[in-house]
């Protein structure tokens, strides 16, 4: 049912679609996961697709399309426990061993990542773009899955998509003065949480360091690979528990618990405003099979932390739109 909409939609007003990727990272930013995203988004098409015989322009279509899909993400979120990253869960640090992969949640229970490419616009004002791409960093998507929903609503409207508060008052049905309320409480909250982080340009520095990780891993060196990280670095792994604390304690997991990944193949890519790395990881027979998405949070010209999410049963490489095995590499 679900697809018919969508196909005769596309058909009835294409106009519909021209904002598909920006709400998709509004929603992504309001739930937490790529994943419900879609389904928020695809949701919300169906219901503009529904009503747009009695739309009246009164305003504009994408004032339209936002308001409906706040509606679809406040409904998803209700009575729904909020997603978060292991280090959020646990102030304790795992050890490199084994036995660190007991605790497992299910995927619901993380917040999930998502690539550069779903939910950033292509060109545009690079002020614009920088605000977009740090707002979809990994710890401010984690810190807003705090908020109450309309509060995490209201913020993402004026701090991030610029909405004047006489705007997002009439999108949520109340006041100006709920709004400036709104507002003034998810701020305080996200301030205790650690504030928003700064933002970090994607730079010919990062890019090195980037391919120099990707070689690293590939040739599993783990001294070098080491080498590219702070001394505090920090790992999680979502959908296991554990997180790592050190770049030893980091090297010493890849060597031991990790091990299987010796011989993967790499990608490097951007994901959370961040550089990332895709990686499949070889299988018995020869061949490769997807593991995981890692995205990197660069420091000072060296890896300060690490999200490690893991492919298992959740189909992560093909929701997030990457291919099931790696493309040939250039004299292999």
């Amino acid at each position: 049912m679900t697809t018919l909409a969508i196909g005769r939609a596309d058909q009835l007003d294409p106009r519909l679609l021209e904002h598909r990727r920006e709400l998709t990272g509004y929603c992504y930013r309001m739930l937490g996961s790529a994943f419900d995203a879609e389904d928020a988004v695809q949701e919300t098409m169906v219901r503009a697709w529904r009503s747009i015989g009695g739309f009246e322009g009164r305003s504009a279509l994408r004032s339209w399309l936002y308001r409906i899909a706040t509606n679809v993400c406040l409904d998803a979120l209700s009575g729904r426990q909020r997603r978060a990253l292991p280090m959020d869960l646990s102030g304790t640090p795992s050890p490199p061993v084994e036995s660190s992969l007991a605790g497992r949640r299910p995927g619901t229970a993380w917040v999930e990542p998502v690539l550069d490419r779903q939910v950033l616009p292509e060109d545009g004002d690079p002020a614009e773009r920088a605000v977009l791409r740090e707002s979809i960093r990994l710890a401010f998507v984690s810190a807003l899955q705090l908020l109450p929903p309309k509060q995490r609503a209201v913020l993402l409207l004026r701090e991030v998509l610029r909405w004047r508060a006489e705007e997002v008052a009439s999108l949520l049905d109340t006041t100006v003065a709920a709004v400036n309320s709104a507002l003034q409480r998810a701020r305080a909250t996200l301030a205790d949480a650690g504030g928003r982080p700064e933002p970090r340009p994607l730079d010919d520095d990062t890019a090195d360091l980037l391919a120099r990780y990707v070689d690293a891993f590939e040739r599993y060196d783990i001294d070098a690979f080491v080498r590219l990280l702070r001394d505090d670095a920090t790992q999680h792994m979502p959908p296991f528990e554990m997180w790592l604390r050190g770049a030893g304690d980091i090297g010493a997991w890849m060597l031991g618990p990790g091990a299987g990944c010796r011989g993967s193949r790499v990608v490097a890519t951007t994901a959370n405003g961040s550089p990332a790395v895709a990686q499949w990881r070889p299988r018995a027979d020869g061949g490769f099979e997807p593991w995981a998405l890692h995205v990197l949070e660069v420091d000072a010209g060296r890896v300060g932390h690490i999200s490690s999410f893991l492919e298992f049963d959740n189909q992560l490489f093909a929701r997030l739109g990457l291919p099931a095995t790696p493309e040939p590499a250039a004299g292999r």
